[in-house]
């Protein structure tokens, strides 16, 4: 394909994609999946996996919940159902399971999302901001505006909390790292958090100063409800987008 979107055979523009193919390719590249990984999964063909990325599909309600047990998420995110809805308001599933996670799942899980929410005292006061985060081997590191409330972290003991919560099946995880903070000032270590970010400050510019926090506990548990929709192992779905 060329740079403008126009196909190399002259067949003009490639239809463009639809949320469910942008939000599909977007979930599958954050856990780092290939298209045949996914395709093995969701018991269907890298082709078609392919196809539902990159173009308007109408894929079944079958094919949909293979494809959103295959990438650890709900046909609704997928689909964008979950855009204007709080969490929280799914029923509590039977029998549910409390694990608890160690260290190295908490690391884990902390590296894969980009959200969470930092705790801080204020003014002799519990306070909870929301940032954007990123982790660089064993550090978390926020960006933040010099003065404002998560940067009162730095010099003292904080805490972040980031979570997953999975409505339709009513489970979920929590992890919750904590360790003193401190201004970041060395260049090479911030230039290296500002390369590695997964998002600028979604709350827009003017936030130049970074906040890391170096763990020394971890903790975290994560609530299962046995027998969610597994993929089946029988007939694969194609690229005929039904």
């Amino acid at each position: 394909m060329t740079s403008d979107g126009a196909t190399g055979s002259g067949t003009g523009p490639e239809p463009p994609r639809s949320d469910l193919g942008r939000r599909t390719a977007l979930r599958r590249e954050q856990l780092g999946l290939t298209r045949e990984e996914v395709a093995a999964r969701a018991a269907a063909s890298p082709g078609y996996i392919q196809y539902v990325e990159e173009h308007p599909a109408e894929p079944s309600i079958g094919f949909l919940l293979r494809l959103a047990g295959a990438l650890n998420t709900t046909v609704a995110e997928l689909t964008g159902g979950t855009t204007d809805l709080p969490t929280g308001l799914g029923k509590a599933g039977a029998h549910p399971e409390v694990l608890t996670l160690g260290p190295a799942e908490c690391r884990e899980l902390l590296s894969t999302h980009g959200i969470g929410r930092v705790a801080v005292t204020l003014h002799d006061t519990p306070a909870v901001f929301p940032v954007n985060y990123t982790v660089i081997d064993d550090v978390i590191a926020y960006r933040t505006q010099a003065g404002s409330g998560p940067a009162a972290a730095a010099g003292h003991e904080a805490a972040l909390e980031v979570d997953h919560i999975d409505d339709a099946f009513s489970q979920g995880w929590s992890v919750l790292a904590v360790g003193p903070a401190e201004v970041v000032t060395g260049f090479y270590e911030t230039r290296r958090f500002e390369e590695h970010a997964y998002s600028a400050p979604w709350v827009g510019g003017g936030r130049y100063q970074w906040i890391a926090i170096r763990p020394t506990h971890f903790s975290g548990r994560r609530i299962r409800v046995p027998g969610p929709p597994a993929p089946p192992t029988g007939e694969a779905e194609h690229g005929s987008g039904t």
